[in-house]
């Protein structure tokens, strides 16, 4: 199966959907199981999983990280690769070969320099990594969806007009698809998709959000990125402060059963 080929189908079909980011390859069978048509890593979520910040994970786990998921499900899985390899365009480009070579359908590249006290890259700078990694995903033999993300809004740019000329020049570049995680305003939203003819991908916020108002808003995929994981985070907390702030175990009434968990794994109960 050309899973990039069936990535790419869904950004083209009539229809929103969303790509859940699980953090492990049991998440990952899980999700496939509940019926999602694809799902994408979690930078964050794998490095939680290590005990490290997000952007503490190397390129070469990550990738290996990449692999065991992509091989874990039938559906394409797109990697979410940070920065990629390195800072220049060139690296840009050696990053869509790895992870092409990982399984992986398609993967997401960030303006982000990795550097709190310089977070976003100069403009051209910029542009010239999207126009390499374009580049080499236009040169594979077989499908590969290239989301190219600018990433103002997680660093504390709140800059609309420099997001919107960020991606207007990542489409000309050559990006499949273009994404500006952390906008919660669905006014923005609906600017950004008016102002681009390239599938827009949205990070999931808080409940204002629902698919039906991020359709209405022009976006065609959703990204749920760090937030399942939080979550599990969110639930094992909770847990942890019932057992010991008040000696019960409630929790266990919402756990799946260890049969259920076999058979969605593929084991036996």
């Amino acid at each position: 199966m050309d899973k990039g080929g069936v990535f790419s189908a869904l950004h083209q079909g009539p229809d929103i959907f969303v790509m859940p980011n699980p953090w492990d390859v049991g998440t990952a069978k899980l999700i496939e199981h509940c019926g999602f048509k694809a799902l994408a890593t979690s930078s964050a979520g794998y490095a939680w999983t290590r005990g490290l910040q997000d952007g503490a994970v190397g390129f070469e786990a990550m990738i290996a990280h990449c692999r065991d998921m992509a091989a874990a499900v039938q559906i394409p899985v797109s990697g979410d690769l940070e920065k990629g390899k390195g800072d220049s365009p060139d690296s840009a480009g050696e990053t869509i070969f790895a992870a092409d070579a990982a399984g992986l359908a398609g993967c997401s590249l960030e303006d982000h320099t990795g550097d709190p006290s310089d977070p976003i890259y100069e403009f051209s700078h910029a542009v010239e990594r999207v126009a390499a990694a374009a580049e080499a995903a236009r040169a594979l033999k077989r499908g590969f969806v290239f989301t190219a993300r600018a990433e103002n809004f997680l660093w504390g740019r709140n800059d609309i007009d420099d997001t919107i000329r960020r991606l207007q020049a990542f489409e000309r570049a050559g990006a499949d698809v273009l994404f500006a995680p952390g906008i919660s305003d669905l006014g923005m939203i609906r600017q950004i998709c008016s102002a681009v003819t390239k599938p827009v991908s949205v990070l999931a916020g808080g409940p204002a959000f629902t698919v039906a108002g991020l359709a209405e808003a022009g976006v065609k995929r959703i990204s749920l990125g760090p937030r399942l994981s939080a979550a599990a985070f969110g639930v094992v907390e909770r847990a942890a402060k019932e057992i010991l702030e008040r000696g019960t175990f409630q929790f266990t009434s919402l756990a799946m059963p260890s049969g259920r968990i076999a058979e969605i794994l593929g084991g036996k109960a």
